[in-house]
């Protein structure tokens, strides 16, 4: 009999953690510049509401959500809901946050939060150094300008806390390994799209017999919410969440380097230094199970 297929669980112990997070990264980037230039022709909403249906439709034969849901408890079913409600209100703010706002005021407001999640469970004076050196490198690489938009820093707000609620829920439904997180992220992905099916519906039927945007929306739902997202869950199996949380400084770092290599845009000293700090922040860092690793007795 040829050898049993590979599980998620099995594929994310393949490679290092910080390997499926840098995936992730790229793809947090290539999502958001096509949904940007989908807004004019689509609409802000209905780019939201094409991202989590596609995604929903990505993964409905893959993890089969349906049988997820039936299958599980109480609690389960509690935590599916959240995290599907999550997800529809977090990704549709943080559109409504990037056609008003610039994206760097946007993903400022992120980290903000995440910086919480990552101080809550360092413990160690190593990984409160890496953490320091960490926000000391975003902040040299994010050029934040304040903005006098009140509903744009409205929005860039929820998605700011949203994002920390992903974080937990998502850190939660990787427990027991990656397998059962995909699935339960597709599972996720089904309510987030019922959340989301009266918002920005009338946006996509106006532009239904138009193929090219059907066909872009639905790759700003691959690399929005199905690559990105499989990727954390992949990195979330095999980390702590303050050590996730902590990698996330990588993202603005990820942005900075793909600008280099794909748009030419040169970095600054500055922002090369930015750079240099994060990573060795993320070098400097030793994540819990690590260093209980290494307390236990031989």
């Amino acid at each position: 009999m040829p050898p049993a297929a590979p599980t998620l669980t099995r594929i994310a112990h393949a490679a290092p953690p910080h390997l499926w997070f840098g995936v992730s990264a790229v793809f947090h980037y290539l999502g958001p510049s096509f949904a940007v230039l989908l807004f004019p022709a689509v609409g802000v909403l209905g780019v939201a509401w094409l991202r989590i249906a596609s995604a929903a439709l990505i993964f409905a034969p893959w993890t089969r959500p349906w049988r997820t849901i039936r299958e599980a408890d109480a609690r389960t079913r509690l935590l599916l809901a959240a995290l599907g409600a999550c997800l529809a209100v977090m990704n549709t703010a943080f559109y409504l946050a990037l056609d008003r706002l610039p994206m760097s005021l946007v993903a400022a407001m992120e980290f903000v939060g995440t910086i919480g999640v990552a101080v809550y469970g360092l413990r160690t004076g190593r990984n409160f150094a890496a953490l320091g050196l960490a926000v000391l490198g975003v902040v040299l690489l994010i050029d934040v300008k304040w903005s006098s938009d009140p509903l744009g820093l409205f929005w860039a707000f929820v998605n700011g806390a949203l994002f920390v609620g992903y974080i937990l829920l998502g850190h939660r439904m990787s427990e027991g390994g990656a397998s059962g997180g995909v699935e339960r992220l597709g599972a996720a992905m089904t309510i987030a799209f019922l959340f989301i099916l009266p918002v920005g519906l009338v946006q996509v039927i106006r532009v239904a017999g138009e193929p090219r945007l059907l066909l872009a929306g639905i790759a700003v739902g691959l690399c929005s919410s199905v690559i990105p997202y499989v990727c954390d869950q992949l990195a979330m199996s095999r980390l702590p969440r303050a050590s996730f949380a902590l990698l996330l400084a990588l993202l603005p770092a990820a942005a900075t380097i793909i600008g280099a290599i794909v748009l030419a845009q040169i970095p600054s000293a500055r922002d090369i230094l930015g750079v240099l700090l994060v990573m060795l922040g993320v070098a400097v860092h030793k994540p819990a199970n690590a260093l209980a690793s290494e307390a236990a007795p031989a």
